[in-house]
This record gives C-alpha cells, sequence and structure tokens, in this order.
C-alpha cells in the first residue's frame, strides 16, 4: 500500500536517474570526440613536419639526373657545390673526347642551365656548370 501512495515520486525519481545517465552519457561522448579531434590535429602537424624534414634532406641531395654527370669524369677533375636547388659543377683539365661526352650528357639533362662556360687553355678544357631543376 505504501508503494501505491508514492507512486507519482517514484516515476519523477526513474524519471530524474535517466536523465542523468543520459546526460552522463552525453558529456563522455563529447569528450572522447574531443580527445579524437585533438589526437587527430596533433598526428597531422606531425605529419606535416615529417614531410618538411623529407622537403629539407630531399634538398640537400644532388638530383639523380644530375649525378649521371660524376659518373662521367673522374671525381679528381670535378668540384661539386649546392645551394638550395641550384648545382655548380666546375671541371678542369678535361680532353677533348671527356669535354665532348660531357657536353653531350649536359644536353640531354631535364634541368635548367644557368651557366654553361667552357675556356680552352693548351690541349686542356675548363668547365663551369650551373643549373637548377
Amino acid at each position: 500500500m505504501s508503494l501505491k501512495r508514492y507512486q507519482n515520486e517514484l516515476v519523477v525519481l526513474l524519471a530524474f536517474l535517466l536523465m542523468l545517465a543520459a546526460f552522463l552519457y552525453k558529456n563522455g561522448q563529447i569528450s572522447s570526440q574531443a580527445e579524437g579531434t585533438a589526437s587527430s590535429k596533433y598526428a597531422v602537424s606531425e605529419f606535416k613536419e615529417i614531410v618538411a624534414l623529407k622537403k629539407i634532406w630531399a634538398d640537400k641531395k644532388i638530383p639523380k639526373k644530375v649525378e649521371k654527370l660524376k659518373e662521367l669524369i673522374p671525381s679528381s677533375k670535378v668540384k661539386w657545390s649546392k645551394k638550395s636547388r641550384k648545382v655548380t659543377a666546375v671541371y678542369e683539365e678535361l680532353s677533348s673526347k671527356e669535354l665532348n661526352k660531357l657536353i653531350s650528357k649536359i644536353l640531354s639533362l631535364a634541368v635548367v642551365i644557368i651557366q654553361l662556360d667552357i675556356e680552352k687553355t693548351g690541349s686542356t678544357y675548363h668547365v663551369e656548370f650551373k643549373c637548377k631543376w
């Protein structure tokens, strides 16, 4: 008999408990969504940093298409320097055959030639080659 007397209060209490459970569930979902968003932003920023580092390391290397020039002439006759996307090669004491190989290879490369100076001293040649890719 006493339950019938407090029936309305029990319904209100049950509704309040249900409302409290829904509120706690909603807060949990919102906080997990915020954590997911924060972790994905952190992952994206790390990915951007990795890409930037790879770009920096890639710029430090001489590109493969220009490295083909290293195989033609002995390394004792060549001085290489690189600044950002520009490569400078200075060849000293080249014979006419080496010069012909070098020039034909340079002209077949897919690079922008900035400077190509050829000087003849006696029977040898001095070549300065600057390019960017």
